[in-house]
Formats: C-alpha cells, sequence, structure tokens
C-alpha cells in the first residue's frame, strides 16, 4: 500500500512538469486578433451641457437632419446646448458575426461639460480600411459628474464626458481571419525567446508528431495543419491546452524614478563586491539672545547671534555580496542596512557601474 502510493505520487510528480504554463497564455495565434473601429457622431438629450454654438457641431447636427430630408434655413444655428460631438470607439472581437453586439465607448471632442443622459444618434463604426463594421447607437452610462454653480464655482467627479453603451453597437461585417485556409497555422509568442520557441515547437511534435511544429525565429512557430475549419479548430485547442516549461526570462532591474518603485527579477545575480552605505547630516541651528548692560553703565541692550553648526554621520558597516547571491540574498543585504527606494537606486546604480550587477538595469 506504502510503495502504490510512493508510485502515484512520482507519477504525479513526473507528470507535471515544473512551472509550466498552457501554450494559450504565452501568445495566440496569427490572424487571430481584434480589430479596431472608430465612429464620428452626435449625442444629444444633454440638460444644458453640450457643446452650445461650436462651427462644427452645427455642421454635424444639419448633417443628421438632412437624413430625415428637413433642411435648415440659411442663416438659422440652433442652439446646441442640448448636443455634443463624439468620437466612438470600439474593438471588434476575432470572429464577430454579423447580428452580435459589442461595447462601446464615447467620448467627447468639443466643449461639452458632460454627457451625462445623453443618447448616441445612429453612428457607421468604421476599421482602418474605411469599411463599415458596425452601426452605434443608445443610451449613454456616465460615471463622472459635474456640478455648477452661477457663480462658476463647480465640483467634477471622474470624468462627465466620457461614457460607455454597453452592447451599443451590432456588428454588421464579419473579419476574414483565413486561419481555415492558409498553408499553415502560426503561433506567435507574446515575449520573444528562443527557448520557449523551441519549447513549444518540441511539445506541439510529442502530441502530434516529429516535424509537424518548427520554431521559425524566437517568436512565431509554424504548424504544418490540413486545411479545413473543423480540423483546423481542433488542432488549435489541442495546441492551445498543451503545457510547455518557460524559459526564464532575461536578468532585469526595472527602476521608476518619479514613484520610487523598484522591481528585482528572480534571474538578478550580483558578483562579488563590497558595500558601504552611510548617511550625513550638517546641522545648522540659529539662536538669539538678549545681552544686557551692567548696572549704572552708560550700555544699551543689544541681542546676540549665536550659531551651532554639528556634523552627524551614521556609521555602518560595510557589507559583501559573496559570488552569484540570488534575489532573496540582495533583498536581505539592503534591509539589513535599512536602504530606502531612493537608497536602493543609488546602490543599484553603482553596482551596475562596478560590473557586478549582472543584469540589465531599466530606468522608467
Amino acid at each position: 500500500m506504502v510503495l502504490r502510493s510512493f508510485l502515484v505520487l512520482l507519477a504525479c510528480l513526473i507528470a507535471v512538469p515544473a512551472q509550466a504554463d498552457r501554450i494559450k497564455d504565452l501568445g495566440a495565434f496569427q490572424g487571430i486578433r481584434t480589430n479596431q473601429l472608430t465612429g464620428y457622431g452626435i449625442v444629444v438629450g444633454l440638460a444644458g451641457t453640450g457643446d452650445d454654438n461650436l462651427e462644427y457641431t452645427m455642421q454635424s447636427v444639419k448633417a443628421v437632419a438632412s437624413r430625415f430630408g428637413l433642411q435648415l434655413p440659411a442663416g438659422v444655428n440652433p442652439g446646441l446646448k442640448n448636443a455634443a460631438v463624439v468620437m466612438i470607439t470600439a474593438e471588434l472581437p476575432p470572429f464577430a458575426k454579423p447580428g452580435q453586439r459589442i461595447d462601446i465607448t464615447v467620448a467627447s471632442m468639443g466643449k461639452a461639460k458632460s454627457l451625462r443622459g445623453g443618447a448616441l444618434i445612429l453612428t457607421p463604426l468604421m476599421g482602418a480600411d474605411g469599411q463599415i463594421y458596425a452601426m452605434a447607437q443608445g443610451n449613454l452610462a456616465v460615471g463622472g459628474l459635474g456640478i455648477e454653480g452661477k457663480d462658476g464655482s463647480q465640483v467634477v467627479v471622474n470624468v462627465p464626458s466620457t461614457g460607455r453603451i454597453p452592447e451599443g453597437a451590432t456588428v454588421e461585417r464579419t473579419v476574414a481571419t483565413g486561419f481555415e485556409s492558409s498553408p499553415a497555422l502560426t503561433f506567435n509568442l507574446a515575449r520573444s525567446d528562443f527557448t520557449t520557441a523551441q519549447n513549444v515547437a518540441s511539445a506541439v511534435n510529442r502530441r502530434f508528431g516529429s516535424g509537424v511544429a518548427e520554431a521559425v525565429d524566437g517568436v512565431s512557430i509554424r504548424i504544418n495543419a490540413p486545411a479545413g475549419a473543423d480540423a483546423r479548430a481542433t488542432i488549435m485547442s489541442q495546441v492551445e491546452n498543451l503545457d510547455v516549461v518557460s524559459a526564464e526570462p532575461p536578468a532585469r532591474v526595472i527602476v521608476n524614478a518619479r514613484t520610487g518603485t523598484v522591481v528585482i527579477n528572480s534571474t538578478v545575480r550580483v558578483g562579488p563586491a563590497a558595500i558601504t552605505h552611510g548617511k550625513l547630516t550638517v546641522r545648522i541651528d540659529e539662536k538669539q539672545t538678549v545681552v544686557q548692560p551692567g548696572p549704572f553703565s552708560n550700555g544699551t541692550t543689544a541681542t546676540e547671534q549665536k550659531s551651532g553648526v554639528a556634523v552627524d554621520e551614521e556609521k555602518r558597516p560595510m557589507f559583501v555580496f559573496a559570488p552569484g547571491p540570488k534575489l532573496a540574498d540582495i533583498v536581505k543585504a539592503v534591509n539589513a542596512i535599512g536602504a530606502s527606494p531612493s537608497d536602493l537606486v543609488a546602490i543599484l546604480e553603482a553596482l551596475k557601474e562596478a560590473g557586478a550587477l549582472k543584469a540589465e538595469l531599466i530606468i522608467l
């Protein structure tokens, strides 16, 4: 019984590789992507928070009115405090079919103070090729709030000039991906790494046979698959769920100079180095004292300036990095001397200049 339990445990340890990731979490198949859509439209029904009398807003309202055969008299410019010119943006998911609905974001282009309570008039959404792929319309959901008093005082919460319409656009055209008829499937890694690319190709070959997959470069893996949507969809599903061991990332130290944030990944190593870190404080105290003349003298009361200068240098011992310390050793040593984030940046820069920091130092 004990031997059987041991064999089961050993089989589990062999079956699950260390730090294994699903292939679908490392990248995506070429051509299976979202597409950005944009549109230009009018939001109406605002409570006096629109663009007012901007020229291009008037032109847009006249163009909308002309769709219904209404021609405004020449020289007549309607008050447009209840309307606003907006830009609409959306992302068209892969394989989206006509009739499906997608979310849209609506943002004011002019002087509109708030889009709260507004309704978007039917607007076409176009892709980068200039073709119409969706039609947008609906009532806006605005998370911001703006209030203004007659004396000019105002309170603004969040951004009331931007809103969203959940499922506010209807897909009218399908974007062809070509995955079912392309000569081969190509899987692209999100981050270039030759080792990971080779590991993905090896995992696919173990599952489907030798020669099915090959690493083209540090990003792309070509997978030979039979033509046809059903056969390729089946293979893509199986490939995405294969486990593969990702290569260790390059050693990097990321420093955000604006916030003082320092991130060190686990592959950073430090060569032999001796470091001391101290703090010099100079303190100057200025005091004024009143000097009284002696009794029965001709002297006058005066003030005397006294300055006190003190120099305090904090004593901290030097510490030594042994060859090849890991992340935990670096953190422990830095914490031991009580270094602040700015001090840590200075230490890391000095280590890099000394050639002891075996990592790329990136300053944001």
